[in-house]
């Protein structure tokens, strides 16, 4: 029979297990629920809420608002190229978040009933480690794990110097969707996968939307093709894209934010804006986690570095970490902490693992154009000195990709007459179409191998198979 525990069932309880977790964000909650499916006794410490920053504040409120932003850009698509004669009268802010809370609620209700299904003692309080297995956490009291810690304390957005969020006029990623309203002009900080994507969903709530990176492309760690497409789909759409620029100085004012920015023109220029959105990144969560007196320390960015990454263990043996306090190559996102929690939960069980195939792991953002991508871009492909092979399809090539009209590429890198290095998309709804490439990339597979594979037509993903029959030399619709 499966036990269920309640927090308020805790008091008293005993302060030994097998596994403590602290931090139930993703990779803490998904460590939780799979080293007690392997029956081992989990208890699970929690400051805030389970769930994290991704299902609170992050993925899934965020991809919420973006699918309504979608809504909005259909209606417009629907009249100007459909001669669907639709109109918008306006956006219903508070039904809209009542909507996207009951998502997240939903989702929350869910982690907690799975949880308390498997047996997890669920701690809500701060927990501090007083050595290599145990820790102090608030309002319960000492716990000693007999197999092992596992950290998932997530992370929280950086700021930029002398900067600070008032949650209204100056936002983070963690708080944007919560602040008031809906601006009419907004400045985002930061060109990345999350800067992106509420640069999207702001434009399309109608927002003058202005981007800042300091990087000479958005999104930098991706393919410079998907790159070019996405700032060409994004500029199409109204935003504003300076990259290679800077920040220099801002100050909130009655009506709102003025900036100014060293664009990468070399020019210095004034915006005015209703809200300014920094996303520059992510830090780790470590202050009060009592590292020192588990003997860990952190690098210089925060992290809490793995000796071993096949079992994601630090030096002190017992002690493992998932998630966002894992630096490079890790890649700080929601699934990879499920696959990393999967790994150290059968690790502790004494399960034969496999390290996390980070170069595997599919990279995506979720705004209008999307991208997604896995594995190696052209230029890391080149860096290694292999001899590398390029084949890149526009969407329109085929009919679906006209249907939707939006442009798109897809893009595959490949050894010549070997295996897939890398797949890259961009344009409308390839976020749903990097599983197939996750796996090409992940098995080692050759463009021949994938070539077998029929697709069904008239799909967006027969581009991704026209553009293997083509490296494979086999293309219907185009030569290579």
């Amino acid at each position: 029979m499966t036990r269920t525990t309640s927090t308020e069932e805790l008091t008293g309880a005993g302060n030994t297990t097998d596994v403590l977790v602290i931090g139930g964000g993703t990779g803490g909650y998904s460590t939780a629920l799979r080293a007690a499916a392997l029956g081992l006794d989990v208890v699970l410490a929690e400051r805030d809420v389970v769930g994290g920053t991704c299902l609170h504040r992050g993925c899934i409120p965020s991809k919420a608002m973006l699918h309504a932003a979608e809504l909005v850009d259909g209606i417009a698509e629907a009249r100007e190229r459909w001669g669907v004669k639709a109109t918008l009268d306006s956006v219903d802010w508070p039904s809209l978040v009542a909507t996207r809370d009951d998502i997240v609620s939903r989702n929350h209700r869910g982690v907690e009933g799975h949880l308390a299904q498997a047996g997890v003692r669920v701690v809500r309080g701060s927990a501090e480690l007083t050595g290599p297995r145990s820790a102090r956490i608030e309002g319960y009291g000492e716990v000693v794990a007999g197999r092992g810690v596992v950290l998932s304390t997530g992370s929280r957005p950086r700021m930029l110097p002398g900067q600070a969020a008032d949650g209204r006029r100056v936002v983070t990623s963690d708080d944007a969707l919560y602040a008031p309203g809906l601006p009419g002009s907004v400045l985002v900080v930061g060109g990345g996968a999350i800067g992106v994507e509420y640069a999207s969903f702001h434009r399309s709530m109608g927002a003058d939307v202005t981007m800042v990176e300091a990087a000479e492309r958005l999104v930098p760690p991706e393919d410079v093709e998907v790159s070019r497409h996405l700032t060409r789909g994004l500029k199409k759409r109204g935003i504003r894209v300076e990259t290679g620029a800077r920040l220099l100085e801002t100050a909130v004012v009655d009506d709102g934010v003025r900036a100014v920015v060293r664009t990468g023109r070399g020019e210095t220029v004034t915006v005015a804006v209703e809200r300014l959105l920094v996303a520059v990144g992510r830090e780790p969560v470590t202050d009060g986690l009592g590292l020192a007196a588990a003997g860990l320390t952190t690098d210089g960015r925060g992290h809490v570095v793995p000796a071993d990454w096949s079992r994601l263990e630090t030096a002190v043996p017992g002690i493992h970490v998932v998630g966002d306090l894992l630096p490079p190559p890790s890649l700080g996102l929601a699934h990879a902490s499920f696959a990393e929690g999967l790994l150290v939960a059968e690790t502790l069980a004494g399960l034969r693992t496999a390290p996390v195939d980070y170069a595997a792991v599919p990279r995506v953002t979720y705004s209008s154009p999307q991208t997604a991508a896995v594995g190696l871009t052209e230029a890391q492909a080149r860096d290694t000195g292999l001899d590398v092979v390029v084949n890149a399809l526009p969407l329109t090539a085929v009919a679906k990709g006209m249907v939707h009209g939006r442009g798109g590429l897809v893009k595959v890198v490949a050894e010549r007459a070997g295996r897939v290095l890398g797949v890259h998309l961009v344009g409308p709804h390839v976020s749903e179409m990097i599983a197939e490439s996750q796996l090409v990339v992940g098995w080692d597979a050759e463009p021949a191998d994938v070539a077998h594979h029929i697709h069904a037509h008239p799909t967006l993903s027969e581009a991704v198979g026209e553009a293997f029959l083509t490296l494979a030399g086999r293309g219907l619709h185009q030569q290579h």
